[in-house]
């Protein structure tokens, strides 16, 4: 399949740059990935659509403020987004300069503290923090939210608050697992009020998330590599689940990576590692039988996932009902529930 395949035409306007008033406040896109059928509905309604006895499964990474400002020692400036912290004194991360620092180059982070570049792996640099204090409390003291290069406005206490899951508890991550920003506190109560069960994986979300492919063949693409976590106890629910003839609902795609890395040998086995799995249409996939979304960015890997899990027709006549109807895209706005394609 080409690239040009899964590609659309978006209005500026319909991008997102606040989240809704209230977690909950978001559109609905019901998408039936065997019959096609769509349904417009409101978020706050998910709980009709999910029966007692069926799964959520939540990715629970936390993400990190990851965007620092800097300049080398000869005073370029420089700005650099941590993808991952590897140890207590090295993270790898993306490094935006006039030209790219070489190994040796010494740089300081907002006046505050210093890393030397080590070595460079691929679009990475691989950083050596001089400091005695851990890595995360310096990206928390110094460092700010890296919000989604399609988001103009800087991030401030609101995004701090809103593009981070009520339910984040692992960090890792340096952008959000979307479809989860919708659920609040009350949400998740009434879900479990009705006898929803609710599991958890974590896979930390790396910036690749929001690079488009930029090859022709979609199989010529590189996937970019994240960590991820899936426990014995969400093995299990899932196992318990699917015993008891009740479905199995994904909430986002990274959710939806976590449990297929964790299956690729037939069953899905508990275990954590790199994973850099890359769904396309033709993936048969394993798990899960509902995904919970967002809209995605045009020749995203996620809108190929989607296409894999609805049907590439399905998603394309979905996405320009969502347009026509000015449903709003990306990271802050609203979600669709897909079941799957037989």
């Amino acid at each position: 399949m080409r690239t040009t395949d899964f590609d659309f035409y978006l209005p500026d306007e319909l991008i997102a740059q606040f989240p809704a008033k209230n977690r909950s406040a978001s559109r609905l896109l019901r998408l039936n990935g065997t019959t096609g059928a769509l349904q417009d509905t409101h978020f706050a309604q998910l709980c009709d659509f999910i029966e007692a006895g069926d799964l959520l499964i939540f990715n629970n990474t936390q993400v990190i403020k990851a965007r620092l400002a800097g300049q080398k020692s000869t005073g370029g400036v420089i700005e650099a987004l941590v993808e991952r912290i590897i140890d207590e004194r090295h993270v790898l991360a993306h490094i935006r300069s006039s030209k790219s620092p070489k190994p040796g180059t010494r740089l300081t982070f907002a006046n505050a503290f210093e890393a030397e570049v080590e070595s460079r792996q691929d679009d990475l640099f691989l950083l050596k923090i001089d400091s005695d204090r851990p890595i995360l409390d310096l990206l928390n003291t110094y460092g700010a939210l890296p919000l989604p290069p399609y988001i103009t406005h800087a991030a401030d206490e609101t995004d701090d608050e809103r593009y981070q899951t009520v339910y984040a508890k692992i960090p890792g991550a340096v952008a959000a697992p979307t479809a989860g920003l919708h659920f609040d506190e009350a949400m998740l109560t009434r879900l479990q009020d009705k006898g929803v069960r609710i599991a958890y994986v974590t896979l930390h979300v790396g910036a690749g998330t929001f690079q488009p492919v930029r090859v022709d063949s979609i199989h010529e693409h590189k996937m970019h590599s994240e960590l991820y976590s899936v426990p014995q106890e969400t093995v299990d629910l899932i196992q318990a689940t699917k015993a008891a003839g009740k479905k199995v609902t994904a909430v986002g795609t990274t959710a939806l990576r976590a449990l297929e890395s964790a299956s690729q040998s037939g069953e899905i086995k508990a275990g954590n590692g790199d994973t850099d799995i890359f769904i396309t249409p033709g993936y048969q996939f394993k798990v899960v039988e509902r995904l919970l979304t967002n809209f995605h960015l045009p020749k995203s890997t996620l809108l190929m996932l989607v296409s894999a899990f609805a049907g590439t027709d399905n998603i394309k006549r979905a996405y320009q009902h969502a347009i026509d109807e000015k449903y709003r895209f990306f990271s802050y706005g609203d979600a669709m529930l897909i079941e799957r394609a037989n």
